[in-house]
């Protein structure tokens, strides 16, 4: 535990876990999405369902896929600042099986059609958990930067991006490989220690085998870089 943990974000009240992680899971969505987002689908489970309103939660999500970080002081706006922006957006409940208490399912797309559906869980000091991707299982918090790649489930390919980062110096600090089925589309979530240059993703991206990359800058959210040959 650090600092941090003790005293919590810095942040536009009035709880962590709701207002906080909320915003830090929508900008999550915007940032893996790749794009501007124009249009947003939001479902709400558990404690964000029930006590969310209160909290500001919803306003914190809409915010959060607006690229405004918890610190920003136009959050109790936010459904004027989307209206502005032109996000078109809905907000429900829903009940999830085996999820977090604090947990949202954000679909999400652009003005090219582009499609993201991500479910995250807020865990209590600004800090969340993305549980899946385009309904994919997946395990990683944003705490380190982080390539989200999906690539065609054929031998090589893992090896070849591990190759790459190795030339390049970036160091793995966790990884993780994700599939629904042998032989089709799989997920390659790999958080490094080092940043990530623009042309060095787009290298990336034009290996055989992959099919589009999204890059997360843990320190700049809205320095978002994607690459891609059909959705993530």
């Amino acid at each position: 535990m650090d600092i941090f943990d003790i005293l919590g974000p810095v942040m536009v009240g009035p709880s962590s876990s709701h207002t906080a992680g909320a915003a830090r899971i929508g900008s999550m969505a915007r940032t893996l999405l790749g794009s501007k987002p124009v249009k947003a689908a939001i479902h709400l489970h558990g404690s964000f369902a029930e006590t969310g309103f209160g909290h500001g939660t919803d306003r914190a999500l809409v915010a959060g896929l607006l690229g405004m970080k918890p610190d920003d002081l136009r959050i109790p706006y936010a459904f004027e600042e989307a209206k502005k922006a032109g996000l078109d957006y809905t907000i429900d409940a829903v009940d999830l099986r085996d999820a977090h208490p604090n947990t949202a399912v954000i679909d999400v797309w652009d003005e090219k059609g582009k499609h993201l559906e991500m479910q995250a869980s807020s865990l209590g000091g600004g800090r969340i958990m993305v549980d899946k991707l385009d309904g994919i299982s997946v395990n990683f918090t944003g705490a380190y930067n982080t390539l989200v790649i999906r690539n065609q489930d054929e031998s090589g390919t893992v090896a070849a991006v591990t190759s790459i980062l190795t030339q390049l110096r970036v160091n793995v600090a966790n990884m993780s490989l994700y599939r629904h089925k042998r032989g089709g589309d799989a997920l390659m979530v790999i958080e490094t220690d080092q940043h990530l240059k623009p042309s060095q993703v787009s290298f990336l991206s034009e290996l055989p085998g992959i099919l589009s990359i999204t890059y997360y800058d843990k320190e700049e959210d809205e320095d978002v870089s994607g690459f891609d040959e059909g959705n993530l």
